[in-house]
């Protein structure tokens, strides 16, 4: 059966395409080599954009499918500050879980998967998967960083730096309702509550080398907490970048998710910007215009590669960060409003160009 719009990966990004698209009248189809279900080692943190989304998507996220967390906290060997979040709901939620709840809501809207199946080309009238062409209006890459769509199409990439992403589950009760932060030697670990009697342990580093067992060297109030306590899965790992391709849609192809803007795990934003912009995509679709999507995908990914540059600035340099996060606790306030904007709950306007030079002076004499 034909399709007007075939989505190649079934990652979240994809499948929220395909459920946005489906929202909007188009007949979708989903391709990928994969089988279900489908993980990747995450902080598996959704902030608000990414509830919201969902929402927008009929998906309704409650404490009874995740575990609401309600604010963040950085810290280090020094320094502790704390955001509340003020202004919508933000849950840890295991992706395994997640990818679930976006498979059942895509089928419930008729999209069609083609699970085992590689696509291996496409052109004007539609793709080609596992020697067939499956004719087509639309072609949309949601197939991550190192994106087949993406080279098919002959579209570059922007490419900054990579790091080094792992994960583990543990079976024990969160003792925080804030997702935590912690800042060592060229590397940060997050604990996200997932669930009433698990957390999740992600740790990013800039060496390949290192693992969540020796980084718990760097903070021992987490390495007390999980003494003894079992891990419930192997732990596993992930390149994590900040790139950006030069593009986001040339014919009738056009990318979402890490495939368009990859975003360093630092800043806990894939999830709200691939949600974000597969909802600015099908709309894009529905007006025949992808000059709408190339818009709207700047207007969404601009602050967080800001946010992002200026995280992976305090990762880069011990200094820098000491000095921030003695700010940051300093003055609360300050914090706050940085992880307002971080979060989407407020825009970045409300930092005034006064506030954001001075940011710099202030920091230093921190």
């Amino acid at each position: 059966m034909d399709s007007d719009v075939a989505v190649i990966g079934s990652g979240p990004a994809g499948i929220a395409t395909a459920i946005a698209s489906a929202l909007k009248g188009f007949r979708v189809t989903l391709f990928d080599s994969r089988q279900p279900p489908i993980d990747k080692p995450c902080g598996e943190g959704l902030l608000p954009e990414a509830v919201r989304a969902l929402g927008t998507l009929g998906i309704e996220l409650n404490s009874r499918l995740a575990f609401q967390f309600f604010g963040l906290r950085f810290s280090d060997e020094l320094s502790s500050a704390t955001a509340e979040i003020t202004q919508g709901q933000a849950f840890g939620l295991r992706r395994v879980s997640l990818h679930r709840l976006l498979v059942d809501r895509a089928t419930e809207l008729g999209v069609r998967f083609r699970w085992g199946t590689r696509v291996t080309g496409f052109n004007s009238q539609g793709v080609i998967a596992s020697g067939e062409m499956f004719p087509c209006e639309w072609i949309v890459g949601a197939d991550g960083q190192h994106s087949a769509v993406r080279e098919i199409a002959r579209i570059g990439r922007r490419y900054t730096l990579s790091r080094f992403g792992f994960r583990r589950h543990y079976k024990i009760s969160p003792w925080t309702n804030v997702v935590e932060v912690r800042w060592g030697d060229r590397c940060q670990m997050f604990v996200t509550p997932v669930s009433t009697d698990e957390v999740c342990v992600a740790l990013l580093s800039s060496s390949p080398q290192m693992r969540i067992d020796r980084a718990l060297d760097q903070f021992p109030d987490v390495a007390s907490r999980l003494h003894r306590v079992p891990a419930v899965a192997a732990e596993s790992g992930t390149v994590t970048a900040l790139s950006c391709a030069t593009t986001v849609a040339r014919g009738n192809v056009a990318l979402v998710g890490d495939a368009s803007c990859t975003i360093d795990g630092i800043a806990g934003q894939g999830l709200s910007l691939a949600f974000q912009e597969a909802i600015h995509l099908a709309e894009a679709l529905a007006r025949g215009d992808l000059g709408y999507y190339k818009s709207a995908h700047r207007r969404v990914t601009r602050t967080a590669i800001l946010s992002t540059l200026l995280l992976l600035v305090m990762d880069r340099s011990n200094w820098i960060r000491r000095k921030a996060l003695r700010l940051f606790a300093r003055d609360p306030g300050l914090f706050s409003k940085m992880i307002s904007i971080h979060t989407g709950e407020s825009s970045a306007d409300v930092l005034g160009m006064e506030e954001i030079f001075s940011l710099g002076w202030r920091v230093i004499s921190a």
